[in-house]
């Protein structure tokens, strides 16, 4: 094992290493987590798993944000990343170090080649190592993001406190399948017996509910055991819900914090659950100011968003029509071609004038001839295609009027792409484009 390499090197070596960059089954991280000592005690003082197609994201932020601001020292592991790794793994909202990152994966590595060699993918070597992480900081609350599913997710190897299922739709085909209720069992696969199930969306699948009854799960969900309204436009919105005593806590006028509020809703109670005694003011607190990147971003007139589904493509559109824009609305569309890419493009239509369609390259990579073919058999008007995100951002920063609006959207590769763009054309540094072998979705 080469101790020195940096961390550029180690996520270089980590993508080559195995055969496949996802491979879903808990056995081998398992054994390698065994031999780390990583399931032997608890990663934090609590532990929230968070699920699901859409808004696990937000979900994460705003948990972060308000166990922070009721005084708790924090640690959360998201992925993918947009612009740097260290994205992944922040403690208190910061980023974690270089160093720890590498000192992490060089635990790894002892570990999987200590006795048989095993081999683990990019996504598991780097949940091991934040996992390791956490452990050594041993913060008050840990907020985990399972990244692909939810059963066989490398996250799920740990027992979560408290689990929040956000919503469910169909993503990542090639890996769930497409029957809704077979991809609500996987996901319902965070669930563990006697611990409190958040689902937080008005439509899980049955499969979701039934896997929690038969875990002896508690479950709490929206619309049912807790709930929210807007007040106002002025005086925010109400959340209602019940600790884990039962007892019932309503907070009244929070102020928006800019991502869904079904999210948000799903975030106070599962810290209600977690046993956290919630403040009203300091709740005010935590969702003031809150900002996750790539998700309905505006810089200036660019808007950029992550959706890459039809479910997170319709909230994106929904958002749309609260502003009516001077000018035309174009959209800078990247996807991967596993990606439902006709139910995107029928989900953002009615808010969209015009379109550009850029490549994305790797083995998951969408050509845009073919992106812009299927555009056209939308009827949509298609003004150029590019060879990538930055190449589409560029074009359309040169046609664009002072009163039109960009939309760029559909892979977390082409958010990543632009915003690499947008900070070279302001630090004039050139950053390398994102690789689409380093992110999942």
């Amino acid at each position: 094992m080469r101790a020195s390499l940096t961390l550029a090197e180690w996520l270089v070596r980590l993508e080559q290493e195995h055969p496949v960059s996802i491979d879903l089954g808990l056995e081998r991280v398992a054994e390698v987590a065994g031999r780390m000592g990583l399931t032997d005690a608890p990663l934090a003082e609590r532990v929230i798993s968070v699920a699901g197609t859409n808004g696990k994201g937000s979900t994460v932020a705003m948990l972060d944000s308000l166990a922070r601001a009721h005084g708790l020292s924090t640690a959360t592991y998201t992925s993918p990343h947009l612009l740097r790794y260290n994205e992944r793994l922040r403690f208190d909202g910061a980023e974690a170090p270089d160093e720890l990152l590498v000192e992490g994966f060089e635990r790894v590595e002892a570990a999987r080649l200590s006795s048989k060699p095993i081999s683990l993918t990019y996504f598991e070597v780097g949940t091991l190592a934040a996992f390791w992480a956490i452990a050594e900081r041993a913060p008050q609350i840990a907020i985990l993001e399972i990244g692909l599913g939810g059963r066989l997710d490398a996250v799920n190897i740990i027992d979560a406190n408290v689990a929040i299922i956000t919503t469910i739709g169909q993503d990542h085909a090639a890996f769930l399948g497409t029957d809704i209720e077979g991809i609500g069992r996987e996901k319902a696969g965070i669930l563990r017996r006697a611990c409190p199930a958040v689902l937080g969306s008005h439509s899980l699948p049955a499969s979701v509910y039934r896997t929690a009854l038969e875990l002896g799960a508690g479950v709490h969900g929206l619309g049912c055991d807790f709930s929210h309204h807007r007040q106002g436009p002025d005086t925010g919105w109400c959340w209602q819900g019940r600790d884990g005593e039962g007892n019932s806590l309503t907070f009244e006028e929070l102020p928006d914090p800019g991502l869904p509020l079904d999210n948000a809703a799903s975030a106070l109670q599962a810290l209600a659950l977690a046993g956290i005694k919630l403040d009203g003011e300091t709740c005010r607190r935590g969702f003031s100011g809150i900002f996750l990147p790539g998700r309905m971003q505006w810089l200036g007139n660019w808007c950029l968003d992550v959706a890459h589904n039809s479910q997170a493509a319709e909230y994106v559109c929904a958002r749309l029509a609260e502003r009516e824009p001077l000018g035309r609305r174009i959209a800078l569309l990247g996807m991967l071609a596993d990606k439902d890419a006709s139910a995107v493009i029928e989900a953002l239509a009615p808010q969209v004038d015009a379109w550009v369609a850029v490549s994305l390259e790797g083995e998951r990579g969408r050509d845009s001839a073919s992106l812009a073919t299927l555009l056209e058999n939308h009827a949509q008007r298609v003004l150029h295609r590019a060879d990538s995100p930055r190449a589409g951002a560029e074009w359309l920063l040169g046609i664009l009027k002072d009163n039109d609006e960009a939309l760029v959207c559909g892979s977390f590769f082409t958010v990543a792409d632009v915003l690499g763009w947008y900070d070279a054309r302001n630090s004039q540094v050139d950053p390398e484009p994102a690789s689409t072998s380093r992110r999942k979705t």
